[in-house]
């Protein structure tokens, strides 16, 4: 008992320790990046400072004797490391100014922002599980989330952001366009950024309330005579359990991740203030960002896990989780979701394929018609076509970084809480930021950016793997396997891993056009795809300024983007199945087959929501 009392207070600072050691690597990595890039830091500095200097050898020996680079990266993170243990983040390279102060104000902006960024995001979630919620209290079967948490997160953030700016600000002058003066200045980013963040969660949240609604203790709620309300909070409360990681780190990717709609909206926060940083390599700069970020995320992690915890009840003992239920309801829906969808785009694909990409056949920004559907772009070129070509370009290498992100996932998820330090770093780090640094270490290619993407898109994977994996372990078939002489191999292939793949795939589909999306933001910014390559968010990226007087050259590859999608996590959904795979040892009423005599799991769940333990 003290052995394991012992064990579970080491493993609880498992996840510190490992916050910590990552923190600590990402911040000796940016504190070498003057020495592992390819361009003079030197160079860089001069620039930003003196621009009408020439880079003279003489000019640039002086910048390297002013900021001590010519001492080597260690001596300079030895210098930097001491005056952040005495409080001091040192001074710009750039400007000169004390970094603590605009670090502080930059960070201030990026929490505000973010808070009002969730508040829209819970609000969206709700709504998106609301027919769930109703499916509960009329004791009718779950049929999962619907395809509209899936569009929402398909929604580019930078296009919404584009689209709220031209509509809300310009044309109607409701909201001010641009600035951070006030309160009325964070409604159009905080929805740009808490919608798709909002679909996201709604989608995982009324994944988890249909899965969790079919177990058995639900059904003897019933039977004991609760009422709707008090099952359907005890159903939400396990099933924010499952996904209450997944809040933290859109949380953390909000608060540093927002470059985009930072830039759209001229926000000064910290997701421009550490991008700016890179651009310019101001090393102390770029090192106090990164550990504000670090440090946030260490404490947005550790406030989740807790959460996790209290809504769990504890953590999960063997046996304390109910055996998988019986599907129930029917997969028409997402038969027809998918069908229509893929159907659509097989027509684009169809239509577009052997027209010509890159002939200027048309006028400027000429209207969609007939013999031009989707309209010409901004050279005169056919949308239609480029559209088309593009689908390879960004669907190929997104699907790529997605399955290599799920497999990662599932490797990390092993390790059980040492991940979640990794998890809670990578996730802080803004694409377009990881991007600049690979860029730096490697030059711009499409690999790289494909690597920066991935960079950022494994942790919430992992999170959930790890997050399911816990689950599936508290089973209680998985507690008799080892009685009926499976080995560890056996039950990880057999039995755990159908059960944690299926929902992570979907995970990973949901994630798909997220990853076309940083592809092209870091194509766009010439760290990746180059134009007049056809690639979808180069596309979206070239129509955003014609968002006004030509919607359609953003229209087309934003709809094609919700098509796939939709398409994509509708046939996940349709070929997923709640039903126990064979030979898993269980029957689909819950009683184990490993032990004719052992005792099956029909404990309720207790009244306060927490899950039914033995």
């Amino acid at each position: 008992m003290k052995f394991s009392i012992l064990r579970q207070q080491a493993g609880s600072g498992l996840p510190v320790l490992s916050c910590l050691l990552s923190a600590l690597a990402l911040l000796l990595l940016a504190g070498a990046l003057p020495w592992l890039s390819r361009t003079d830091p030197a160079a860089a500095v001069l620039r930003a400072r003196y621009a009408e200097l020439e880079p003279t050898a003489q000019a640039l020996d002086a910048v390297r004797k002013q900021l001590g680079l010519d001492h080597g990266p260690l001596a300079t993170s030895w210098r930097w490391w001491s005056g952040v243990l005495q409080g001091d983040l040192g001074t710009s390279w750039v400007s000169g100014a004390e970094i603590a102060p605009g670090l502080w104000r930059a960070l201030s902006v990026s929490a505000t922002l973010t808070a009002f960024a969730t508040v829209v995001a819970l609000l969206v979630a709700g709504a998106l599980i609301l027919p769930a919620a109703l499916r509960v209290l009329r004791d009718r079967p779950q049929s999962g989330s619907g395809p509209l948490g899936v569009a929402l997160t398909a929604l580019p953030e930078f296009l919404l952001a584009s689209f709220l700016l031209v509509l809300v600000a310009v044309q109607w002058q409701w909201l001010p366009p641009y600035g951070w003066s006030g309160i009325e200045h964070a409604i159009l980013p905080s929805l740009a950024l808490g919608i798709p963040a909002g679909g996201l969660l709604g989608r995982l949240l009324g994944d988890s309330i249909a899965s969790v609604a079919a177990e058995r203790w639900v059904d003897i709620w019933r039977l004991a005579g609760a009422s709707g309300p008090v099952i359907f909070s005890g159903v939400l409360r396990r099933a924010s359990a499952a996904i209450i990681d997944q809040l933290g780190l859109v949380f953390i990717g909000m608060l540093g991740g927002a470059v985009a709609v930072e830039q759209v909206f001229a926000v000064p926060g910290l997701g421009r203030y550490l991008l700016g940083s890179a651009n310019a390599q101001d090393l102390p700069a770029l090192q106090g960002g990164l550990l504000f970020l670090a440090a946030a995320a260490l404490l947005i992690g550790l406030l989740a896990a807790a959460a996790r915890r209290v809504l769990r009840g504890g953590p999960l003992p063997a046996g304390s989780l109910p055996a998988p239920p019986e599907a129930r309801g029917n997969r028409r829906v997402q038969r027809w979701t998918a069908g229509l969808s893929c159907a659509a785009l097989l027509a684009m694909l169809g239509a577009g394929l052997p027209r010509d990409p890159y002939a200027i056949n048309y006028l400027r920004l000429q209207a969609p018609s007939l013999d031009l559907p989707f309209g010409a772009d901004s050279s005169g070129r056919d949308l239609l076509a480029r559209v088309a070509h593009g689908t390879l370009g960004t669907i190929l290498p997104a699907t790529l970084i997605v399955l290599c992100a799920v497999l990662i996932g599932l490797l990390l998820a092993g390790a059980g809480d040492i991940s979640r330090g990794p998890s809670m770093i990578a996730n802080a780090t803004p694409p377009i930021l990881a991007g600049v640094i690979i860029a730096a270490l490697a030059g711009p290619s499409v690999g790289g950016a494909a690597v920066a993407v991935l960079w950022v898109t494994w942790p919430p994977l992992a999170t959930h793997a790890a997050s399911l994996l816990e689950e599936a372990r508290a089973m209680p078939h998985i507690r008799w396997l080892p009685l009926a002489g499976l080995g560890r191999e056996q039950i990880w292939f057999r039995h755990l891993l159908p059960a944690v793949l299926a929902p992570l795939l979907r995970h990973g589909l949901l994630r798909l056009p997220g990853v076309a999306l940083a592809l092209a933001a870091l194509g766009f910014l010439g760290l990746g795809a180059q134009p007049p390559t056809p690639e979808w968010g180069l596309l979206l990226a070239e129509g955003i300024g014609y968002v006004e007087r030509a919607p359609w050259t953003a229209v087309a590859p934003a709809l094609c983007l919700v098509l796939v999608s939709v398409c994509a996590v509708a046939a996940a959904g349709m070929s997923s199945s709640q039903r126990p795979p064979k030979n898993s040892g269980y029957t689909g009423a819950g009683t184990t087959v490993a032990s004719s005599n052992a005792p099956a799991d029909t404990s309720a769940a207790p009244a306060d929501g927490t899950v039914p333990s033995r």
